[in-house]
């Protein structure tokens, strides 16, 4: 998310005589369509290790008065969860627990702050909280970002895109980030054209699947094709066994990706690959690249 979870994205378009390959639009092939690939984008497209969990550390330094700063290992803790897909509201939930360690208590309404004595009650602005991690992840000039964004590795090669184009594969993006955000890296760093993306201010967080379902009628998908969505965390793999449910005559298949954060020892990777594939993966890779339009058809096959 401009909070939230790799690499790689796509989906067929129609385009346009002056334009190849990552060009906007529609799928349009005369022999049909062999499946969808829908791609999150934190820790998927981009490597946001430095950038948004960057953020939410700061600001649960922050909003801790220094005392807190939760390690990589914190973060990943709490989003096995499954139910912090938003780094705001994760901030929220780990200053929380940092005070509520403290036996201090959190309130859930107006009147218990009123209530709750000034030495007890955490007293917490979600609105000044969500500010200061913007200022950090986007920085503080809102119409020239120049806050942890800007530097964020991609995680996969264009090409890439090309390549799932040219199979005949629809692909879009689903991501519990925020638009600009969403469309700072898939358009300005990667060149997108109009690319197919729910995005935060679109759809209900993940895991519910309502925005999985909405980016696949964007590209106007076949009621048959299977769909393959690619994500990074516990939640991002919940979304498929919920949109399965939904609608249970559409083969689904979860791909998990492990996040660049967690390749840098054995231990880490088959950790992290393990809560994925408790959480429904079907299958995880260490970067999205690795799905490629075999591997893709030989899980589609695989499904049959």
């Amino acid at each position: 998310m401009d909070g939230g979870g790799g690499w790689g994205v796509g989906w067929g378009v129609v385009q346009d005589e002056d334009s190849r390959g990552r060009a906007s639009g529609r799928f349009s092939r005369g022999e049909g369509v062999s499946s969808i690939v829908i791609f999150d984008i934190d820790g998927v497209i981009r490597d946001v290790g430095g950038s948004y969990r960057r953020a939410l550390a700061d600001t649960v330094e922050h909003f801790t008065e220094g005392a807190y700063r939760p390690s990589q290992w914190d973060i990943d803790t709490l989003k096995a969860e499954g139910i912090w897909n938003n780094d705001w509201e994760a901030s929220q939930e780990l200053v929380y627990r940092y005070f509520e360690a403290q036996g201090r208590s959190r309130s859930v309404s107006e009147r218990e702050s009123q209530d709750a004595t000034a030495d007890n009650a955490i007293m917490l602005d979600y609105e000044k909280l969500v500010a200061f991690f913007q200022s950090r992840y986007r920085g503080t000039d809102p119409t020239n970002w120049t806050g942890y964004i800007c530097q964020e590795p991609l995680l996969l090669q264009p090409s890439y895109l090309d390549e799932l184009t040219e199979a005949g594969i629809q692909w879009g993006f689903f991501s519990g980030a925020t638009t600009g955000s969403a469309r700072y890296i898939l358009e300005k760093r990667l060149g997108l054209r109009s690319p197919v993306l729910v995005a935060m201010e679109d759809a209900p967080g993940k895991p519910d699947p309502t925005g999985l379902l909405d980016t696949i009628r964007l590209l106007n998908g076949a009621d048959t094709a299977p769909v393959l969505y690619v994500g990074d965390t516990v939640a991002d793999m919940h979304t498929i066994v919920h949109a399965r449910q939904v609608q249970p005559d559409r083969r689904w298949i979860a791909v998990g990706v492990l996040p660049p954060h967690v390749l840098e020892t054995l231990e880490r990777r088959q950790a992290y690959a393990q809560t994925l594939e408790q959480a429904g993966a079907q299958i995880v890779l260490g970067n999205v690249q690795e799905l490629g339009v075999e591997a893709i058809e030989e899980l589609v096959r695989g499904e049959e």
